[in-house]
C-alpha cells in the first residue's frame, strides 16, 4: 500500500508529518508512505526543508492520498499548470485533505455536493468556490474525507487507517502515540470521530479493501 501526503513550500509542519508518522507506524513494514510534491525540495512556513520522496504523478497512482496546507495554498489553486497535475480519481483511491488542503480538493472538483471540514483562515477561500464548511473537525463521504484544525490530522490519518485495516488498528496506532495518563480518552476521541464516517460494517473494526469504496 501506498499513501502520498501531497506537500508543497510552505506547508505546515503538523499537518504533514503528524500524518505521516502515524501511517506510517500503522503500515510497517508491508507499506509506504511518502512526501510528493512538485519539486524535489521544499520548505515549511517556519523553515523546515524537506527531500520530496515521490512526484505528483507517483501520488496519482497511490492508494491513498492527503492533501496537506501551507500558506501558499491560495497562490497554488490559482496556478492552472500546477493544478492540472492533481488528478487523483476517489473510485479508487482515498482522498484526503488537511486544511487549506480542502480549497485545493474544491477546486478539482472532488468536493462537488460534500461539505467540508477546514481551518477558520481558510473557510471563506472554501465557501466562495461553494463548499459548506462544516463545524467540526472531520466529515467523510464514500473515499474522500477532509479534516479542519493542524491537529485533526490524526483523524485523517486515522481514518486511511481505518479504511485499510480496521478500527482495531487505529485504536492500536493512536495509543502508543496519545499523551500518557490520557491515552484512553484520546483514543476515545478520535475513534468516534472517525467511525460515524465509515462504511458500513467497518464501524465495527471489521476491514475493506480500498479498491471496493
Amino acid at each position: 500500500m501506498l499513501i502520498a501526503i501531497v506537500t508543497f513550500d510552505g506547508f505546515n509542519e503538523i499537518d504533514s508529518m503528524v500524518a505521516m508518522n502515524i501511517l506510517g507506524r500503522a503500515l510497517r513494514p508491508v507499506g509506504r508512505v511518502v512526501i510528493a510534491s512538485s519539486t524535489p525540495k521544499i520548505t515549511s512556513m517556519n523553515g523546515v526543508r524537506l527531500h520530496a520522496q515521490a512526484t505528483l504523478a507517483e501520488a496519482r497512482s497511490a492508494d491513498a492520498v492527503i492533501v496537506g496546507s501551507g500558506v501558499r495554498t491560495l497562490e497554488i489553486a490559482e496556478d492552472a499548470e500546477l493544478m492540472s497535475q492533481l488528478k487523483f480519481d476517489p473510485h479508487r483511491q482515498l482522498i484526503a485533505a488537511q486544511c487549506s488542503g480542502a480549497l485545493l480538493l474544491a477546486k478539482l472538483g472532488l468536493l462537488d455536493g460534500l461539505p467540508a471540514c477546514t481551518d477558520s483562515s481558510t473557510k471563506p477561500w472554501v465557501e466562495k468556490a461553494g463548499i459548506q464548511v462544516l463545524d467540526q473537525p472531520f466529515n467523510a463521504r464514500g473515499n474522500v474525507a477532509t479534516a479542519g484544525g493542524c491537529l485533526a490530522s490524526v483523524y485523517l490519518a486515522g481514518w486511511i487507517i481505518a479504511r485499510a485495516q480496521g478500527l482495531g488498528a487505529v485504536r492500536s496506532v493512536l495509543s502508543y502515540v496519545a499523551p500518557v495518563g490520557e491515552k484512553d480518552e484520546f483514543v476515545a476521541r478520535a475513534v468516534n470521530a472517525i467511525a460515524a464516517y465509515l462504511p458500513t460494517g467497518q464501524a465495527h473494526g471489521a476491514s475493506e479493501n480500498l479498491r471496493t469504496a
